[in-house]
């Protein structure tokens, strides 16, 4: 290996600039939501206090992942970048999209302007990152572009590649699991077939790339970390992937159930 990542070129003041730059997405989605919430409650419309805080919780692991202790962990060792990775793209996006940002902002919304955020989630370009297989090829497919090519080492010679890419694992993360599972009011709503099978080849190419880096670590990494950092991928991948599982099976089931069965039965959408 020519060269361990632990030989960043960010540090200083860059890599401040980086933290900020990174956390800046995730404090605002704090306020917006909260401001949400705040409008929401004057009008009178409940709104579940679980949602709020899976919000405030995913938007904390996502402020943990980009700035602080772990951040600056990450820049020299592998298995910290990886808990970093499934903070990121995993678990923070599962939580938010739980939270059902969406549907709490359109409810505190002005009529005329909620109608316009609606009429955007219904074009093209939302229609086709939505899609379970867009959305899994940037969010997989990107992962491994990361992590069997020279990017990894790239990404810590470079400021802005650096935040590029951590931008991307968590915006893919959120695409993706917005497109497994369905908690906001979707425009283009996918079968459950499609997307189970689309799931089932995304977590096939997630825990085979895990497999890849425990046995061929991505350049400048040493191979203790590499081991480490692929089983956690693998493993912590696979305990978040099963709740997506559960959320996708437990709405298909619903969906499946006699109309009888239905309507007979009250019941909080998850």
């Amino acid at each position: 290996m020519s060269h361990h990542h632990g030989d960043s070129s960010i540090a200083g003041g860059e890599f401040l600039f980086t933290q900020i730059l990174l956390a800046l997405p995730f404090i605002v989605g704090l306020v917006v939501y909260g401001t949400a919430l705040y409008i929401s409650k004057k009008k009178k419309r409940e709104w579940s206090l679980s949602r709020s805080i899976l919000w405030t919780v995913g938007s904390l692991l996502g402020l943990a992942s980009v700035s602080g202790p772990l951040a600056q962990s990450a820049l020299t060792d592998f298995t910290a970048h990886m808990a970093g990775h499934l903070l990121l793209g995993m678990l923070a996006p599962l939580l938010m999209v739980l939270a059902a940002p969406m549907t709490l902002v359109l409810r505190a919304l002005p009529v005329k302007a909620a109608k316009r955020l609606t009429k955007l989630l219904r074009t093209w370009p939302v229609r086709i990152v939505t899609d379970p297989l867009v959305a899994s090829l940037l969010n997989v497919g990107g992962l491994w572009l990361l992590y069997t090519t020279n990017v990894y080492a790239l990404m810590h010679q470079s400021l802005w590649l650096h935040i590029f890419i951590h931008l991307h694992v968590f915006i893919a993360g959120y695409l993706f699991t917005v497109s497994m599972i369905y908690i906001d009011p979707v425009p283009h709503r996918k079968s459950y077939l499609y997307r189970a099978i689309v799931l089932i080849a995304a977590l096939a190419g997630h825990g085979i790339l895990s497999k890849y880096i425990y046995g061929s670590p991505p350049e400048g990494v040493p191979a203790e970390q590499a081991e480490a950092g692929g089983m956690l991928m693998y493993y912590g991948g696979d305990a978040i992937d099963l709740v997506i599982i559960f959320i996708l099976c437990l709405h298909w089931y619903r969906a499946a159930r006699p109309r009888t069965l239905k309507e007979n039965t009250n019941y909080q959408t998850v």
